[in-house]
């Protein structure tokens, strides 16, 4: 699961276990599983999949939208929207174009290299209207590009307008406008966002149970860890927690003066009594994400410690207070900023330097986003991440995150937000 702080576990060779500093020479020595790690067991059999019946009305959603906005075509390169309306899983979109295009009347079709069209065939047998999905084939040395116009073309489309989803690289793009030019090319956005942003039943399921885990495993590494444990262990900690659980995932471990910089530091670290530590991430479920924070400190803490923590902990809650259907996404911000700013630790962006949450799916971040600004409404159904935070340069940082959704009642996390910095997972 790639996420934005991927890039802080890259280095993590730590083994597993390892929770304390070891040298070269025992580094490779095993270690005994921890108790509250070892409890942990799969999950996946409680994830129900997204039925093909639901994905057939992602694209009749799609479709409505099209029309709205007179876009006659969808172009959704690989990644997360095409697996969103498709089903299809064709990996990390590399330099060759692999394109699906859903048009406004008929059945969707498929550009990519020859060499693909076998796995896209067999993709397609579980996908909408999969039967009906014609593959356009190009060899290494033709054009993509050539063949997306000709595509285009042969369902009288060359000339009309075409939405291309937001994550397509430039070269596709660009590559496109030079091969049909009298095609006008807009943003896909309006649509993909629009669909994704409001989540089904289905999709609320798999959120609940990704959350429910990230939940979980967390807790056990909390438990696991203590005063002398790396940060990379604590890492490899939850990684394991992950996959005993059956499902992708990781976290990223700060601690102390580097909890204060909100998407951390590659430094080796070492958790010592009396330490902020804040740990952030989450796990896929069947391409559902969770994303949670938690910060603790293992034995004594400060008077400051516990104040910045207190004041995080009553800015989330005043987040979602503030959320219900109608309410545009600034105001939610604004909700939990104000708490900050009247604690004294504005304004602005002083010591609360992000947003205070972003939409949450199938990717880690996707639309739209709780920021100033930001003035789309919320609906039932759209699904966020509620995280405050307050950093102290030099010293430390407090950030609490928890995802949550829209309901016609109001917003309604989907788990327990932390109670205290010395009890992180203790149930009130």
């Amino acid at each position: 699961m790639p996420t934005r702080r991927r890039f802080l576990l890259g280095a993590a060779a730590a083994p597993a276990f390892a929770l304390h500093g070891q040298s070269h020479d025992d580094a490779a020595a095993p270690a005994k599983m921890p108790a509250a790690i070892a409890a942990l067991s799969s999950r996946v059999h409680e994830a129900v999949p997204i039925t093909v019946t639901e994905r057939e009305g992602r694209l009749d959603r799609a479709r409505s939208l099209m029309k709205v906005i007179d876009m006659d075509a969808l172009i959704i390169t690989a990644g997360t929207s095409l697996n969103y309306f498709s089903g299809l899983k064709v990996g990390y979109q590399s330099e060759r174009l692999f394109a699906w295009i859903l048009p406004l009347f008929g059945a969707p079709f498929v550009v990519c290299p020859a060499f693909e069209e076998g796995r896209v065939q067999e993709g397609l047998t579980v996908a909408p209207d999969g039967a009906a999905t014609r593959i356009y084939t190009w060899n290494e040395d033709e054009s993509p590009y050539n063949l997306v116009a000709k595509s285009l073309k042969d369902r009288s489309l060359g000339a009309g307008t075409v939405g291309i989803e937001e994550r397509t690289q430039y070269a596709f793009a660009d590559g496109l406008a030079h091969a049909a030019p009298i095609l006008k090319t807009v943003s896909g956005t309006p649509v993909t966002a629009g669909c994704r942003m409001v989540k089904s039943r289905a999709e609320l399921a798999l959120m609940q149970l990704a959350n429910d885990i990230t939940l979980a495993v967390y807790e056990a590494a909390w438990k696991s860890a203590g005063p002398g444990t790396t940060n990379r262990a604590f890492s490899e900690l939850v990684a394991e927690g992950y996959r005993r659980s059956g499902v992708v995932g990781d976290a990223s471990c700060q601690v102390g003066p580097y909890s204060a910089l909100p998407h951390g530091s590659v430094q080796p670290q070492v958790i010592r009594e009396g330490d902020v530590v804040l740990i952030d991430d989450g796990c896929t479920v069947e391409g559902y994400e969770s994303d949670i924070s938690r910060t603790f400190v293992y034995g004594k803490t400060t008077d400051k410690q516990k104040q910045v923590f207190a004041v995080v902990h009553k800015a989330q809650a005043a987040a979602l207070a503030a959320a219900r259907p109608g309410v545009a996404c600034e105001a939610i911000d604004k909700a939990a900023r104000d708490v900050v700013d009247a604690a004294g630790f504005g304004p602005d962006y002083r010591h609360f330097s992000h947003r205070v949450g972003h939409g949450i799916g199938m990717d880690g971040h996707e639309w739209p986003y709780l920021v100033r600004g930001n003035k789309t409404a919320l609906v039932a159904g759209m699904c966020f991440s509620d995280e405050p935070g307050i950093y102290l340069e030099g010293e430390f940082g407090v950030r609490l995150e928890d995802d949550w959704h829209v309901t016609e009642e109001g917003g309604k996390m989907f788990t327990p937000t932390s109670p205290s910095i010395e009890a992180p997972f203790e149930r009130v």
